[in-house]
């Protein structure tokens, strides 16, 4: 009997091992569990429950705050392991997210994500030609824009990935926020407040001798760097891309082979007619 996504249940392609993080935590280890896993999203867990999830994106627009608790999205959107990759992935669209946490009672018991999805639609043979679900709002930038800005476009358009485009207008790369969280680097610098003890009413401060005391303290934030993106993407000729005709279930291999959420739709000459995202395939499976 063949698969579909109503046969497929979320427990048969959840990942079971989940890496998260305990409250309270650090920043800095969500961090790190994001860069060494190579994921985008770490549950945060208290006593056993599950209260939040931290992504890359949240990361990326709290650069200075270091608390989980206050960079989480709380009450997280959550599934069971009895509903279908069907059902999976029309809760991923409604709520315009990449990874679902699967609970039983509560507890946290793996989690299901887009690409947990796309592999399960590789196996299928959907035939359904990849022009029905491409995306075509696509923000693309030039090879030499430095990193740190091409993390404000992204933020700014709210994408996830950007395709990189030379001088002659050719596809080159694709820029991800994976990628930007793996250049990303933690700055700690020391900042001085100055604290007056007198003020200017005092009449023992008229000539503006004051007791000054001075408060040092530290800071630490996420930083990107200011080299060109091109420093970030693969070369010419080794970024994966699709056609307007190319098959959904092939699409989905790709990915899935490459371990990539996105495919530059190309012409014959390598000019970039739009981007085919993780999340559109699942269009087809809903």
């Amino acid at each position: 009997m063949a698969e579909t996504p109503e046969s497929i249940k979320v427990r048969d392609v959840m990942v079971r091992e989940v890496a998260f993080s305990e409250l309270p935590g650090s920043r800095d280890e969500v961090l790190e569990i994001l860069k060494s896993k190579h994921i985008s999203g770490v549950p945060i867990v208290k006593s056993g429950e599950l209260v939040g999830i931290v992504t890359r994106t949240d990361l990326l627009k709290n650069p200075e705050e270091e608390q989980i608790a206050l960079i989480m999205t709380r009450n997280p959107v959550t599934i069971s392991p009895g509903r279908s990759i069907a059902d999976a992935a029309r809760v991923i669209l409604e709520n315009k997210i990449r990874r679902l946490p699967v609970v039983d009672n509560h507890v946290l018991v793996g989690l299901v994500t887009i690409a947990d999805i796309i592999g399960a639609i590789a196996r299928m043979n959907i035939t359904t030609p990849i022009s029905e679900c491409t995306g075509n709002n696509v923000v693309s930038v030039w090879s030499e824009t430095p990193i740190s800005v091409v993390g404000a476009i992204m933020e700014l358009a709210d994408v996830k990935a950007v395709p990189i485009l030379d001088s002659d207008l050719e596809l080159v790369g694709v820029a991800t926020d994976k990628d930007l969280i793996s250049a990303s680097i933690i700055e700690d610098r020391t900042e001085m407040s100055n604290m007056s003890a007198g003020s200017d009413d005092d009449a023992w401060t008229w000539e503006s001798l004051r007791d000054t005391m001075s408060l040092y303290y530290s800071v630490s934030k996420i930083k990107l760097p200011t080299s060109p993106v091109n420093e970030i993407t693969k070369l010419k000729g080794e970024q994966e891309t699709a056609v307007s005709s190319s098959q959904v279930s092939d699409c989905a291999r790709k990915m899935r082979r490459n371990k990539i959420d996105q495919l530059p739709v190309i012409t014959s000459t390598r000019k970039l007619v739009g981007l085919l995202r993780d999340k559109d395939l699942l269009k087809v499976v809903v």
